[in-house]
């Protein structure tokens, strides 16, 4: 269900890989009997057209569902766990000019990048 790389990819306004995420969430917060209904409709690709063409967008992840709200939530603060520094120590070592030099070129850019995807999961966090 989530691809190859096992992970879903967010972006600032929307789930870039929404499909899986969406399925992934329903299949999820399924009862065992709502699982083997969904299961014998034939294969996963019978969904109704509306939710075919819904897409994740910041807006439509407020609006979940309460339990698949949940969901996410735990999940993004696993992931948030699993960086060795929090997005508050990030926006300190950008702030500070000094410290900032100090780095690499190489570890400038990792935290940049990591300091974008702490801030799009704290995003999602509010929005869940």
């Amino acid at each position: 269900m989530v691809g190859e790389e096992g992970a879903f990819v967010l972006g600032w306004d929307e789930v870039l890989t929404e499909e899986e995420l969406s399925t992934t969430l329903k299949v999820l917060c399924m009862s065992e009997e709502e699982f083997k209904e969904y299961k014998e409709q034939d294969g996963w690709e019978d969904d109704s057209e509306e939710e075919e063409n819904s897409t994740l967008s910041n807006e439509a992840l407020s609006r979940l569902k309460t339990p698949c709200k949940e969901l996410l939530y735990d999940s993004v603060l696993l992931t948030l766990e699993s960086y060795r520094s929090d997005l508050k120590a990030e926006q300190d070592l950008l702030n500070n000019k000094e410290a900032y030099e100090k780095l690499s070129r190489r570890e400038q850019q990792a935290l940049h990048v990591r300091y974008g995807q702490k801030r799009i999961l704290h995003q999602l966090l509010e929005l869940v």
